[in-house]
């Protein structure tokens, strides 16, 4: 692999960007770029929940893997280049060949697959701006060669940028048709051990509209919803008494905001679990679609105060800043969002993603502020 075919991806990273790709649409586009640096027979790619770093979406590519499968291996199981340990520590990228020293029966992962030809495994995690916004893997056939240095130090100089053009697709939509508001929340029930014991009709059609290619072969095996089960049953009891860890904001095909959490069940039966699916609120969604712009976290927190209909004056004694750090600050946002106005800012942030979608739901949870992977 040459170094210099890097600022050619580069560039068609950075048009992909620019064209307002979905980001299924993005994922393609770079697979198909990257396998002149970064070659490969199969990959998959996720979108997660910046604040819980739970999968919101997936797309694979010649590669099959259930949704409790997948949850087991990346949240439940010990392993080698797990994506949340390669966002946090700063790698971002490793090959499972150099990691095992090169007994790749070292990794439960490959354990696991290694019957259906599946080689080495090279797995990037997407950060921008010390945000973890998603993840992808490539994957090698049993008898082509191992990845090199050369190839993780190749990916993980792309991810930054990688990263951004995902953050930017995860805004628009992956089909133009409109949901309407006609079922309430869904539910799905584990037993102690992780196997479904029963799903809603409710739930079956949220979980329809989650963007996951190719589709569950069933409901309850969505990667979204076995994901968020799957950190309830780790939460160890007591330690997250407001359940805020087990949740995830998922985007739709229609460009509509779920929430997702997970709970434990209490009764007869210890350790069953349940997923709630229902439409999010505007106060859980407002966070990530301000991240998804790139607007840091100060700028999140005026966003939000934009939207509660702050004047600056209120903002300036909310933020301990002056008046005019705070009008500094909006231009900073309407730049970035590509508004003139505070009105414009909010149907940009609210009414673009909520309001067309969703009539507000009753009782729903209070949100939570995505720091990022801290």
């Amino acid at each position: 692999m040459s170094q210099s075919k890097l600022p050619r991806v580069r560039n068609h990273i950075a048009r992909a960007a620019a064209e307002q790709l979905d980001w299924v649409s993005y994922s393609a586009r770079m697979s198909d770029a990257l396998r002149t640096v970064i070659p490969h027979e199969r990959c998959c790619w996720h979108t997660v929940d910046p604040g819980t770093i739970l999968f919101t979406g997936s797309v694979n590519q010649n590669i099959g893997c259930s949704g409790s499968w997948l949850a087991h291996y990346e949240y439940e199981v010990e392993d080698v280049n797990k994506w949340a340990f390669l966002a946090h520590s700063g790698r971002l990228a490793g090959a499972m060949s150099l990691d095992t020293h090169a007994d790749l029966s070292r990794s439960a992962r490959h354990r696991s697959q290694a019957e259906y030809g599946i080689g080495d495994e090279l797995r990037v995690s997407l950060v921008s701006d010390g945000i973890y916004w998603g993840a992808a893997a490539f994957l090698r056939d049993a008898d082509e060669p191992c990845y090199t240095a050369e190839h993780v130090a190749a990916i993980a100089a792309l991810a930054p940028a990688l990263a951004t053009g995902l953050r930017q697709s995860m805004l628009h939509e992956v089909q133009t048709a409109v949901t309407t508001l006609d079922y309430g929340p869904g539910l799905v029930v584990f037993d102690a051990a992780g196997n479904p014991e029963s799903v809603s009709p409710a739930a079956e059609r949220w979980i329809d509209e989650i963007v996951e290619v190719p589709a569950p072969s069933t409901p309850i095996e969505s990667k979204v919803v076995q994901a968020v089960a799957a950190r309830a049953r780790a939460i160890t009891p007591g330690t997250d008494p407001l359940e805020l860890a087990a949740r995830s904001r998922v985007r739709t095909r229609s460009g509509a905001w779920l929430l997702l959490y997970g709970t434990r069940l209490s009764g007869a039966e210890d350790g069953r679990t349940a997923v709630i699916i229902q439409p999010a609120t505007p106060h859980e969604i407002a966070p990530v679609i301000a991240m998804a712009y790139g607007l840091s976290p100060r700028e999140c927190h005026l966003t939000t105060l934009c939207i509660q209909g702050r004047s600056t004056k209120e903002m300036a004694h909310a933020m301990s800043l002056s008046v005019y750090t705070i009008q500094d600050h909006l231009k900073s946002i309407f730049d970035k969002t590509g508004v003139r106005s505070r009105g414009e800012l909010v149907g940009q942030i609210f009414l673009e993603h909520y309001a067309p979608r969703w009539e507000p739901a009753a009782s729903t949870p209070s949100g939570w502020w995505a720091s990022g992977i801290d």
